[in-house]
């Protein structure tokens, strides 16, 4: 739709010398006149996403143009409608506008003014299409079962016709992707489009884990096995039983372990610390790492023989940055899941935060999209939703805000990701913030945020890839 020269401008007047001179004055300056001398034959024309914009007199036999003007509305209320007025018609053109009318000419125009306001209404047009056909491929992709990637371009589409090949196998996967590019979500997708769908998914993130405690955590122990082992403790992969373990920054694991994880991995059996009897496991173990273990391994930082181990299948994840195509629509699904948690709404974007989206390198990929966009919807309004500021840290629209504001929208931001990583879970969201369960509870009636709105399956709150 960027080329004019495919972009219809329907021209409804029943005078033939304005139709000839206003469709002469369009297709000199690139655009396709469809000239019409009634507004039934306009309405004929027009269908359900009509790609440019309508030009009506407003004094026309049989139906006029504000007739004309109410039946399009009412059928497609983005369609803008330029009307035509002559001299003395001004107060009717103002009700139109209020009525809807994108923008009105008075008899005489110049050329130069038609096409001006031609092209601003078809930019309208073309955002507003935009917008529409995001969200109706949001709510196609959004009936698949599971996490839902995100997206249109050939390299999305490759992964996801890889993750509906692995997942009806029992083989180990390996995820390969840059930081925020969206592995945890990938592994969830491969667990509830397998088999193992209805067992639990232990997701462990082996760089947060402090090393004096990650055996325990992965195994278990028995009561006694070591100082404060007051009770037997089930560890991760017994707790895994019949579904997948995801290993997360496989890379940080320390090399003691990753003996025994190899073992893991072989004899799909485990021994908790302090206990001699092996417990039989049936799990699938999916691995992720942000660096080359291949060139790992090389280097001794990580065992040769666990990578071979794990390299079965390696699934790539692409970043951001070449699937640009895609980020209007993951912004536009972030925005939506953001908007029906906190019960706010915020307008589609703009052309000029469409370029800033497109314009912008995404070091933190997926997840720095995820933020931008939960900010665009929380707190957007107090920057007009100029997304330019939003992703600005430095912009100094920020200092026309009181403190009080600025901590009270960060505060808000804050416990809504602490809500929505621990799923609605008030224990798991308190431990996050810090805070008593009865001052979070408060915080919630201030912030109009509700603990249920986030308590739902993983595929509606899962991170977009």
């Amino acid at each position: 739709m960027n080329d004019r020269s495919e972009t219809p401008v329907l021209i409804v007047d029943d005078e033939p010398h304005m139709r000839f001179t206003t469709g002469q004055t369009l297709e000199l300056a690139g655009y396709q006149p469809m000239p019409v001398a009634s507004a039934e034959e306009a309405l004929a024309l027009l269908g359900k996403d009509f790609a440019g914009v309508l030009i009506s007199d407003i004094r026309m036999p049989g139906m006029d143009g504000m007739a004309l003007l109410r039946e399009v509305h009412g059928r497609d209320p983005e369609l803008p409608v330029i009307l035509i007025t002559g001299h003395g018609d001004v107060s009717t053109a103002v009700t139109a506008m209020r009525d809807g009318a994108w923008d009105f000419l008075e008899k005489p125009f110049a050329g130069e003014q038609l096409v001006e306001v031609v092209r601003r209404a078809i930019e309208t047009r073309r955002l507003a299409l935009e917008n529409r056909h995001l969200r109706a491929e949001l709510e196609a992709q959004q009936s698949a079962p599971g996490p839902r990637l995100v997206g249109r371009t050939e390299a999305i589409a490759r992964l996801a016709t890889m993750v509906s090949r692995i997942s009806q196998v029992e083989a180990d996967v390996l995820l390969f992707g840059e930081t925020g590019a969206g592995k945890d979500l990938i592994a969830r997708a491969i667990h509830e489009r397998s088999r193992r769908s209805g067992a639990p998914f232990v997701a462990i993130n082996c760089g947060a884990v402090p090393e004096s405690m990650i055996e325990s955590e992965l195994f278990g122990h028995e009561k006694g096995a070591f100082t404060g082992a007051v009770e037997r403790r089930i560890g991760k992969f017994e707790y895994a039983q019949g579904g997948t373990v995801f290993l997360d920054e496989i890379e940080s694991m320390p090399i003691s372990l990753q003996v025994r994880l190899l073992r893991v991995l072989q004899e799909r059996a485990i021994e908790r610390l302090g206990s001699n009897r092996a417990v039989a496991l049936d799990i699938r173990v999916i691995a992720a790492t942000k660096v080359d273990l291949k060139a790992a391994a090389e280097a001794g930082q990580f065992r040769e023989d666990l990578y071979y181990r794990l390299n079965v299948v390696t699934l790539p994840i692409p970043p951001l940055r070449e699937r640009r195509e895609d980020i209007p629509l993951l912004f536009q699904h972030f925005a939506v899941v953001a908007a029906t948690r906190s019960g706010q709404e915020a307008p589609p974007l703009d052309g000029a935060g469409l370029s800033a989206l497109l314009a912008h390198d995404w070091p933190g990929n997926v997840r720095e999209l995820r933020n931008l966009a939960e900010r665009y919807v929380l707190i957007g309004s107090a920057w007009d939703y100029r997304l330019e500021a939003l992703m600005d840290d430095s912009d100094d629209t920020r200092g026309d805000m009181a403190l009080s504001q600025q901590v009270e929208m960060f505060e808000k931001s804050l416990i809504d990701q602490a809500l929505s990583r621990s799923r609605g879970r008030m224990n798991d969201a308190c431990e996050r913030l810090g805070v008593p369960r009865k001052t979070l509870y408060d915080k919630l009636k201030k912030y109009g945020l509700r603990a249920e709105t986030y308590r739902r399956r993983e595929d509606d709150t899962a991170e977009g890839t």
